[in-house]
């Protein structure tokens, strides 16, 4: 939507027989999208055809990362480790919403349905009111994304940024408008309004949609409490004065963000889905979640003891002393190697020999450089360049990349920096780019075939690089989904062209590996190359055939499958005659049991995303590089990726 309006034309989309306007919130979200769902774009204007294709890139973008979400949560889901009831033990099934267990009386949040009196007035003065409780919700709703983003961060504060859109709708406002001018009230008019609009999604049967219903409702309150101030004491009981285990049929963004934490242990809800915009703030909060546990989950009375597992989406009622002493001395575990972890995350990833494995963060820009360093990253393993393409409209100059990888490089005070060049393709597209569309993108131009063929994007993005390199930054360069010798001959050339033509230092030149092309010639790559980085996302994608991102597929798509830990062991062997180190950037890096079994195999530098490391870095210190090595070779003998997992059990 906010992509849609930068543009003068008229931009429509159509579902089925439901078509919307592309810059109208909540007739977007009335089409009824489910992921694979058709849509045709279609646009009227001096700049139609612009309009066009960045809506299709966009879209394209938003799909991927929906399911990139969804592999995330699902490799979280098989590393996370859970508590183990007893198998009478009575319980209620949900979704997990956020990971973590606690013990604890419920309190069970009844909130009363208002009665928003009819009150008449004259057309003129309802819309004044009207105007006024929607420019002081607004300044509301700003005002606490400002303070969210300052508690939690920029994500959870732009849930309330898409509250202000949702009051911007004009199918909203000209239906309440309607309502008042058929001779209600205007209180009566806004509550009317905003339910039929919220009904309407909820019965589409979609439950992200069903996600926004609530956020539209919960926004809907805010300006009916500006409208008639005297509603906001009726909506709920009073909350305990104990630490408690909230449990309500929804919770709004607004209740979420507004808990008092030093009350409220864990939550528990009958409607929702992970998705939410409530269970992202619960995850950030830091509070075990359960979602969607059904209409059984009000039942329970306030005051009950329960258990209540976050990770396993689970609520066990009625626990004996056993099961919550269990529970408790489960909970007192996870606690003690959680602070462990953290405690030590700045200690070096060194085995009980004194080997030591590097880790390295994956970031995109230079403010991220200091929560990476906070976990324990001891550089910057994957610098992706493509996020300063995404989400805009214009390429970005060279000036603006120079100042981003010197910046980067500052703040990292010395630390190696990996820049991966520009990955576009597949799964990420750049709308200013005009690439033409490909039947099949992941087996299309992308990365360096890319780059080979678009000199304009490639020698800014050098000149850059070396730039930075000549003011006193510290990085090296990587090329991606690199499948032959020929190709990184010619990349390696043009980078020294361009390094005498500016009179720059040198910087080692590496290779990511992602296709089995090049973990099949790595020995011959290594040559030439002064570094490789697995990229293990990819690399499994390629060996099993599977999209990555598809979510019937996530599950069988597992980067711990055998056949690509032996691309992964064919690659550290081609590279030991020749100097070559070798790093991975992958999924699996960042899971503890996945970065022992890569450290086994030869990898010497792992790079994941920040929250991962002290896990990692606490896992490759418990054994000996003998051990490591001994796990890896069960690994590579192991016939499916579950016998793998599967090895973990055993360590």
């Amino acid at each position: 939507m906010e992509t849609a309006r930068q543009f003068h034309s008229s931009i429509r989309i159509r579902h089925a027989d439901k078509t919307a306007d592309a810059k109208n919130l909540i007739a977007l979200l009335r089409l009824g999208v489910r992921e694979g769902s058709s849509l045709i774009v279609s646009a009227e204007g001096a700049d139609a055809d612009k309009a066009l294709s960045v809506m299709h890139t966009l879209m394209q973008s938003l799909s991927a990362q929906e399911k990139a979400d969804a592999e995330l949560a699902l490799k979280r889901q098989k590393s996370s480790p859970s508590w183990q009831a007893r198998e009478d033990l009575a319980a209620i099934i949900g979704a997990s919403a956020a990971p973590g267990m606690v013990v604890g009386q419920v309190y069970r949040k009844i909130t009363h349905t208002l009665d928003v009196p009819d009150e008449t007035g004259s057309l003129s003065d309802n819309a004044s009111r009207l105007h006024k409780a929607l420019r002081e919700t607004k300044a509301q709703l700003q005002a606490l994304s400002q303070e969210t983003e300052q508690q939690l961060g920029k994500q959870e504060a732009k849930i309330f940024l898409a509250h202000i859109e949702l009051l911007n709708d004009t199918d909203l406002i000209t239906l309440v408008c309607q309502i008042m001018a058929d001779g209600h009230g205007v209180a009566w008019a806004w509550n009317t309004g905003i339910e039929r609009m919220a009904n309407r999604l909820s019965a589409l049967g979609n439950p992200v949609l069903a996600a926004r219903a609530t956020d539209l409702r919960d926004v809907g309150n805010r300006v009916l409490f500006h409208i008639a101030p005297e509603l906001s004491n009726t909506t709920e009981t009073a909350c305990p004065d104990h630490p408690y285990i909230l449990i309500s049929d929804d919770l709004t963004p607004s209740d979420t963000a507004a808990l008092d934490t030093t009350k409220v242990i864990g939550l528990a809800t009958s409607e929702g889905g992970p998705t939410s915009h409530t269970a992202i703030l619960a995850r950030t909060l830091g509070l075990p979640a359960l979602v969607g546990g059904g209409q059984g989950l009000l039942d329970i009375a306030n005051g009950s003891q329960l258990i209540l597992d976050g990770t396993a989406g689970r609520i066990y009622i009625d626990p004996n002393e056993d099961d919550i002493s269990s529970a408790q001395e489960w909970i007192t575990k996870l606690q003690a190697q959680q602070a462990k972890e953290a405690e030590s995350r700045q200690l070096p990833a060194k085995t009980t020999d004194g080997t030591q494995i590097l880790i390295g963060a994956n970031i995109n820009l230079p403010d991220q450089v200091a929560e990476a360093i906070s976990e324990g990253a001891e550089g910057v393993g994957l610098m992706r360049t493509e996020f300063l393409y995404l989400e805009r409209n214009d390429e970005p100059s060279e000036d603006e990349q120079y100042e981003t990888y010197l910046a980067m490089s500052k703040n990292l005070e010395g630390r190696d920096l990996i820049v991966r060049t520009l990955d576009i393709g597949g799964d990420k597209q750049a709308p200013q780019l005009a690439l033409p569309e490909e039947e099949n993108p992941f087996l299309g131009v992308r990365g360096s075939r890319l780059l080979l063929r678009r000199a304009d994007l490639l020698q800014p993005q050098l000149r850059a690089l070396y730039r930075a390199l000549k003011d006193g930054a510290k990085l090296s360069i990587m090329f991606p989904m690199v499948t032959s010798v020929g190709e990184f001959l010619k990349l390696r050339a043009i980078c020294e062209d361009v390094r005498e033509s500016m009179a720059a230092p040198s910087c080692p030149i590496g290779v990511m590996i992602e296709v089995p092309a090049a973990a099949l010639e790595a020995k011959v790559l290594a040559k030439h190359a002064d570094f490789f980085s697995i990229g293990t996302n990819d690399l499994t994608q390629y060996c099993l055939a599977m999209d990555r991102q598809n979510p019937t597929l996530a599950a069988e798509a597992d980067s711990l499958h055998p056949a690509v830990l032996k691309l992964i062991k064919l690659t550290v062997d081609g590279a030991k005659d020749h100097n070559c180190w070798v790093g991975a950037c992958g999924g699996i890096a960042g899971d503890p049991h996945g970065a022992a079994i890569l450290s086994g195999l030869g990898v010497t530098e792992l790079s994941m995303s920040p929250l991962d490391i002290p896990a990692v870095k606490a896992r490759l210190r418990q054994n000996s590089m003998d051990e490591l090595k001994a796990l890896a070779q069960k690994a590579l003998e192991a016939e499916t990726s579950e016998a793998v997992r599967q090895l973990k059990e055993a360590e």
